[in-house]
């Protein structure tokens, strides 16, 4: 199996957190928050941080290590008015360290937050493309303990933040210092989450990455990331949409083309799960063939999101990528 080759000139790599990964990692979370001072906000989803078996402990430690903690929570992607609700409430508070744990629209909170605890104003007068203010990149130190494996918004350094109705928008609040400072990956915090979420995150991430390898502003350094992630997937991924197909997807897959059909034939789904085959094929197998097989991609990737919009449809979006 051979690795990426192509190289396009002149290239920049931004920095990155400081990488914990490894099982059990988050038992030592208390001890990195105490290091950052005596106070704590924390950031996690509504209720998915007491499906974790080591929330209570986790605080217990924070307690015993002396630092004085709070706990914000948040539903669904983050708003600004959530946003600015959170940090009006916390910022006499003046944590010294922001943790969040959870899932991407977690951190995208913590990230805001942790930022704007530091500027003044709405975030909204900060987002890209609504905003008329720049951040200044002040924030408050910000650790990122994700739970699911999908987002990766715990290497990154904007906080997507959404609004619906009308006039509403997702734009991101971006500067190159909300890199969090740490991010915390503990494998054992992922075991638990359902298998449909994690199918549907293995595909975001795989999406990504193949976005990543094909962009005309690829490097060496973004094509060896997003070539060794794409293995990944294909070792990975691809048992657990075997076993969704058999478990739901042939049902779901059957229900959809009887409701929807009209709009998607079901013709496209198999040029769709072919397309993407015979780009896999070409990726790890031949890769002299990239260049034919590349300007197919953009079919299975689009019908991929289609796809995953549904959590029952999972199954069939990943398992056409591996089984066909």
């Amino acid at each position: 199996m051979k690795g990426p080759t192509k190289m396009n000139g002149a290239f920049r790599f931004a920095g990155m957190p400081d990488i914990m990964f490894g099982r059990g990692r988050f038992r030592s979370a208390a001890d990195i928050a105490r290091g950052f001072g005596e106070t704590a906000l924390l950031v996690t989803g509504r209720s998915s941080y007491k499906a974790l078996g080591c929330w209570d402990e986790f605080t217990a430690s924070l307690d015993a290590a002396g630092v004085t903690w709070a706990h914000i929570t948040v539903g669904g992607e983050p708003s600004p008015e959530i946003i600015d609700e959170a940090v009006a409430a916390h910022r006499d508070f003046r944590p010294s360290v922001v943790v969040a744990v959870g899932g991407g629209s977690v951190m995208d909170a913590g990230k805001a937050v942790s930022a704007m605890l530091c500027h003044e104003g709405s975030v909204t007068d900060y987002l890209e493309g609504v905003g008329v203010r720049e951040p200044t990149g002040a924030k408050v130190p910000f650790v990122a303990v994700p739970t699911t494996s999908g987002t990766g918004s715990e290497a990154t350094r904007n906080a997507v933040i959404s609004r619906v109705g009308p006039g509403g928008f997702k734009k991101s609040l971006r500067h190159h210092n909300f890199v969090p400072d740490i991010a915390l990956i503990d494998p054992d915090l992922m075991v638990t989450c359902p298998r449909d979420i994690t199918a549907a995150c293995g595909m975001d991430a795989f999406t990504q990455l193949l976005e990543s390898y094909v962009s005309t502003q690829a490097s060496p350094m973004t094509d060896a990331l997003a070539f060794s992630g794409m293995q990944a997937a294909r070792d990975s991924l691809a048992p657990l949409a075997r076993e969704l197909l058999v478990l739901g997807g042939l049902a779901w897959w059957a229900h959809w083309l009887g409701t929807h059909g009209r709009y998607l034939p079901a013709a496209w789904l198999l040029v769709g799960a072919v397309a993407v085959r015979a780009f896999l094929a070409a990726l790890f197998v031949e890769p002299a063939h990239f260049g034919l097989i590349a300007p197919l991609y953009a079919v299975p990737i689009v019908l991929a999101q289609v796809l995953v919009s549904s959590r029952a449809g999972t199954g069939v979006a990943a398992a056409s990528l591996f089984m066909f």
